[in-house]
């Protein structure tokens, strides 16, 4: 019976993905190119760039919250898509730091409430065959590929002034994508679930969510800059564009061999191999500008800094945060990874970019490694040092 319904969820869920990340693809490599010809300075684009991933921090919880509360998941879901479409015009309309610095806030807390909703929906779905998740999620990154791609080579052939438009165009097909998903109808076999708070304070939780933040604190700078960095070397927006493909196709090839990867190695091995890497990466990056093939070598690591270790983390998230906590353990892990850790990561990137460059900004994203490196150590020693096939 979970085949069956797979089959027939598959297509909803990975179009789902691969419209969201469409517009992720979109705006993070080419929206701090956006914001400079705007003639904004690097720390006002932190700025910016802080606030859109900043308010991961509150909106999925609020959302998540509130759809464990009411069980209506996707009417909150597109209720998120359609407020997204309408903030989005807000950018093409505003030029301003301040005008947009507001637009950005309604933009961001939308959009960013919407996956953990989505992420909640597809678990659901996927009752059962739950290591099937990397099956479904890597059309999203398929979609960045496509978006990254396209919007670069428009860029190069219409000026970033259109930039907004493709925004807006994206934020309308993904409302309308909301509509071919629809609430739960089958019930699944309710599992007990324990005090959300009591989860969050089990050591082990604790530990990954601080691991997450650090993480994603690395990955500011990148996801800041890193278009910007390659632009003041001479790199076209489409070679820019293809480094970043390059990227996602690495992260695409860990969610299509997830399952045999963590049937094989425990989590311990993978989870720290994820972190040597992400440091190899961060090192490797402000040292080689001059050289494409180590900076398409240093690319391929983005299978390891994010693919890997958002693999491993998202089902032990939903491994833990059972029945009623399933929507709102996906929320405080996006709150946390990518909200606290995304958006410190990026305000401090604009002040350590526009004091010291690419040599500062990289070397703070490398010592927050090496923080999370020493406290996953810690915590994988516990008893979750297991292979994933064995927690499900």
């Amino acid at each position: 019976m979970p085949d069956q319904h797979y089959r027939a969820a598959y297509p909803k869920l990975s179009s789902f993905y691969f419209f969201y990340f469409m517009l992720f693809g979109a705006l993070i490599p080419y929206i701090g190119l956006y914001y400079q010809s705007l003639g904004f300075n690097a720390i006002q684009i932190g700025q910016l760039m802080a606030v859109f991933i900043g308010t991961k921090i509150v909106a999925p919880n609020v959302l998540g919250w509130w759809a464990d509360r009411t069980g209506e998941t996707i009417r909150w879901l597109r209720w998120t898509a359609f407020l997204t479409l309408l903030f989005s015009f807000g950018l093409v309309y505003y030029h301003s730091f301040i005008g947009l610095l507001l637009t950005v806030f309604g933009f961001s807390f939308f959009f960013h409430a919407a996956l953990p909703l989505f992420e909640s929906y597809t678990f659901k779905n996927l009752y059962g065959v739950k290591e099937r998740y990397g099956l479904v999620r890597l059309w999203g990154s398929v979609g960045f590929i496509v978006a990254v791609l396209w919007v670069g080579w428009q860029i190069d052939v219409f000026a970033i002034q259109t930039f907004p438009w493709l925004l807006s165009l994206l934020a309308l097909i993904i409302w309308l994508a909301t509509f071919w998903v629809k609430e739960q109808g089958r019930s699944f076999k309710k599992e007990s679930s324990a005090s959300f708070f009591k989860v969050v304070q089990q050591p082990w939780v604790a530990s990954l969510l601080v691991v997450s933040i650090l993480i994603q604190f690395s990955h500011g700078t990148y996801y800041s800059f890193y278009s910007i960095f390659l632009s003041d070397y001479g790199y076209s927006k489409t070679l820019i564009a293809w480094l970043w493909a390059v990227g996602v196709i690495a992260e695409i090839a860990v969610f299509f061999w997830m399952v045999p990867l963590f049937q094989r190695y425990s989590v311990k091995f993978l989870l720290m191999f994820s972190l040597i890497l992400t440091l190899l990466r961060w090192v490797m990056i402000p040292l080689v500008p001059e050289s494409l093939i180590l900076l398409v070598f240093a690319q391929t690591l983005h299978a390891a800094s994010y693919g890997l270790f958002h693999a491993a983390a998202i089902y032990l998230i939903d491994h833990h945060f059972r029945g009623d906590n399933q929507s709102r353990g996906q929320a405080v892990y996006a709150s946390a990874s990518h909200g606290v850790g995304g958006a410190l990561g990026m305000l401090i990137a604009g002040y350590a970019w526009h004091d010291g460059g690419a040599y500062l900004a990289f070397g703070i994203s490398a010592v927050a490694i090496v923080f999370a490196m020493l406290i996953a150590q810690k915590w994988i020693e516990s008893d979750q040092n297991e292979k994933i096939s064995r927690t499900g």
